[in-house]
């Protein structure tokens, strides 16, 4: 291939290192800017996607990963975001299983080292991009420019827009997707045949290498199908050296007459050809699996997508890009979710940010000019390729060609960030070329620029280590966002601090009046506190805005029932079964207000079904077990209360109430080995304690009695009928000491 030479390179204020070195270097660097956040917590959606993910859990099928989304839900669900990353899954689950469980550090240190290796190979990305392909002797690409591309990869290293991706586990999907993006790009550059002095020839076999790992990208995260943008740029680009100027002049002008034979001869329409079908069929196949339909989203997740004015819709849109550009350009404000408020939207023409979309676009246009018409061949490619790199990954998040769920997320910024850094790279090098004069203040500013990227990973990804930091932090950015106020109350609440989450919990519904979720939490929370009333009025008016919202149904009817509404509570109930159908916890409820109005049997059939959708449902087997006690059907409670423990052979509330039944039964035996079991678990339940001298004292085992009446009483002096029975036990111990007249 024939290469200009990058005369600049040199300027660039680095040493220059052998391949090996600047790569271990990079690494490093990527290392030391997110090493802290390596035994974090799980955190925002990794609770969804990780914690609450029965796709993790070795007793799933592992074929259940190609069927469900990236949070666990059927593809085929009204309420699947349709997101399928299957592999990234797969890598969870790996996680999962070499951890023994549940536990984030493997999860947190996989991701740091993803990120080191994909800085690092972003090394030779950039060179290819910025030099071309030449190679030595041995076949080793030759870097034309190893300053530059070193310069790059290290702002690509320490960019801080990448700690959610890094720090958040669930941003494994976009480390993956930029690891396989890059494998795929580099593939295809092997492609052509190396130092040959035929440049038409290339290898269809490393062509279609590179397309199963562009599929291996999209499988990790769907964005991994724009690398066939990239890969196309650079083949029209690089490999063909095509003037793209000077193309479309001739097309447009027709004074020339366009050349296809040559195009033709280096076989670039038969590559595009291969690339065009390969990527039709992944998009078809996704399509298919995803069900044929597009994810359901609502207008708080992307509400300039809901307006209803064309014209505004495109200006709030461009008004997303500039904000995109800005957290490149000034990666400082960064918050963990960016709906509800965080960015109000524009609604006429006269808003004052307005003057963003004039800046980007005019920036964009003089950019797009240099690349376009400059005279020096070397900077058309590197700009074209750099603008490509930064705009064409960023494709799929735009809402151009479909409505996305969100209105920024730093995540998808991981791959665009690529193209940014190579542009600034490539545009210091130019200033230190040009402006020699100031290269001690251009070296001084590029290492300053390094430190403060560095520091500022160190202070994010510590924000990113627990979601009391991670949420507190966004305070400050989006004070508007119903969204923050919303996690931190429900993270104070989690922590047992209720009356705080209240007051944040109200200051989400002042800021978003429809937000159903703060309505049901807010609710729940006044309800332990037995403000019923208000509790009542918040989760009304929640189901009334989204009647299909299962939880706050339950919820409203828990209320009701203890306001004995009782009529009101049983219809709750049912609507909340009617839009859930397999909801456990509501069947145990339902069961408790059927059992608080004597209607027994009815109570055992909502309890039984409670058990049949969560056979580990300890509540409601105890609860058929007391009941079939209470009302003198030994028999069957010790039937279920078997059953039960056969399910859950550790549960000492299940064997107390079970050794119960037992000791009614006179089966005293069993009932204390049950008891004795249940102490073993629960060594300090004062209640168990006083029922087993109970079981003692009906049996004779007076002494026994004594000594465990005299251990209830110890964990709890006031146990009702406790002091009592042990006053008689002693009164019959006293007797019996007395001599026989």
């Amino acid at each position: 291939m024939a290469l200009s030479e990058v005369y600049w390179d040199h300027q660039i204020p680095l040493p220059k290192l052998a391949p090996v070195q600047a790569k271990v270097t990079v690494a490093l660097v990527a290392l030391l800017c997110f090493i802290n956040s390596y035994d974090g917590e799980f955190v925002f959606d990794d609770s969804e996607a990780i914690v609450n993910n029965k796709d993790l859990k070795p007793t799933t099928p592992l074929n259940n990963i190609w069927s469900n989304d990236f949070w666990g839900s059927n593809l085929s669900s009204n309420s699947s975001h349709k997101s399928y990353r299957p592999l990234t899954v797969l890598t969870f689950r790996l996680n999962y299983l070499l951890a023994g469980g549940l536990h984030p550090v493997g999860f947190h240190v996989l991701n740091i080292i993803l990120h080191a290796v994909i800085s690092s190979l972003m090394i030779d990305v950039f060179a290819i991009l910025i030099g071309g392909l030449a190679y030595d002797v041995k076949g080793r690409i030759l870097n034309y420019a190893p300053k530059t591309s070193l310069l790059a990869a290290l702002f690509f290293a320490t960019h801080p827009v990448h700690t959610e991706s890094v720090a958040g586990i669930v941003g494994r999907a976009d480390l993956l997707c930029a690891l396989f993006f890059q494998l795929s790009f580099l593939t295809y550059c092997k492609a052509f045949n190396r130092g040959s002095d035929r440049d038409d020839r290339f290898s269809v076999r490393w062509v279609v290498v590179s397309l199963l790992l562009c599929a291996a990208a999209m499988l990790c995260k769907e964005q991994g199908i724009t690398v066939l943008g990239v890969n196309a740029a650079f083949d029209v680009l690089l490999i063909c050296n095509v003037n793209v100027y000077e193309l479309s002049q001739r097309l447009l002008l027709r004074k020339i007459p366009l050349n296809m034979s040559e195009i033709l001869r280096m076989g670039l329409l038969t590559r595009l050809a291969l690339m065009s079908l390969g990527g039709l069929l992944m998009l078809y196949t996704r399509w298919r699996i995803m069900g044929t339909g597009p994810p359901a989203f609502t207008e708080v997740d992307n509400p300039a997508s809901f307006a209803e004015n064309i014209f505004l819709r495109m200006v709030n849109y461009n008004y997303y890009y500039s904000l995109n550009a800005w957290l490149l350009l000034c990666p400082w404000w960064l918050c963990f979710d960016w709906s509800m408020g965080c960015v109000p939207l524009i609604k006429s023409a006269t808003d004052w940010r307005m003057v963003w979309l004039l800046l980007l676009w005019c920036f964009l246009i003089g950019l797009i000019s240099q690349a376009l018409c400059s005279q020096d061949s070397q900077r058309r490619r590197t700009l074209t390729l750099g603008l490509v790199l930064l705009v064409v990954p960023f494709l799929p998040a735009c809402n151009i060609f479909f409505r996305v769920g969100f209105v920024i997320a730093e995540r998808v910024l991981y791959l665009s960030s690529a193209g940014y850094c190579l542009l600034l790279a490539y545009s210091v090098g130019h200033c230190c070329c040009h402006w020699s004069k100031y290269r001690k203040l251009l070296c001084v500013s590029v290492l300053s620029l390094l430190c403060v990227y560095v520091a500022r990973c160190a202070l994010r990804s510590h924000q990113w280590r627990s979601e009391q930091s991670l949420f507190t932090s966004a305070l400050s950015v989006c004070p508007f966002n119903a969204k923050v106020h919303y996690n931190v109350g429900k993270n104070l609440a989690d922590r047992g601090n209720s009356t705080a989450a209240i007051a944040y919990y109200r200051e989400a519904v002042r800021l978003h009046p429809t937000y159903v979720h703060a309505m049901n939490n807010l609710g729940n929370i006044l309800k332990e506190r037995n403000e019923l009333i208000e509790a009542e009025q918040l989760l009304s008016k929640a189901v009334s805005i989204q009647h299909d919202f299962a939880a706050a149904w339950m919820n409203l009817g828990i209320v009701q029932n203890s306001l004995q509404k009782f009529e009101e509570a049983e219809q709750s109930y049912w609507n909340a079964i009617r839009f859930r159908k397999k909801y456990p916890d509501c069947y145990y409820n339902l069961g408790r207000l059927y059992a608080d109005l004597n209607r027994h049997v009815d109570a055992l059939n909502a309890w039984r079904n409670a058990t049949v959708l969560k056979p580990d449902h300890s509540l409601a087997w105890n609860n058929m077990v007391i009941l079939l006690d209470n009302t003198g059907n030994l028999g069957q409670a010790e039937l279920i209360g078997r059953e039960a423990l056969k399910l859950l052979p550790n549960d000492h509330t299940i064997m107390f109430s079970l050794a119960n039944v037992l000791g009614k039964s006179q089966k005293y035996k069993e009932s204390e080995g049950f008891f004795l079991h249940a102490l073993r678990i629960n060594p300090n339940a004062a209640s168990c304690h006083g029922n087993l001298a109970v079981l003692y004292h009906r049996w004779g085992k007076l002494e026994l009695a004594k000594k465990h009446y005299e251990l209830s009483l110890q964990l709890d002096p006031e146990a009702p009928g406790t002091r009592d029975n042990y006053n008689m036990l002693r009164r019959k111990l006293d007797q019996l000491k007395r001599p026989t007249p």
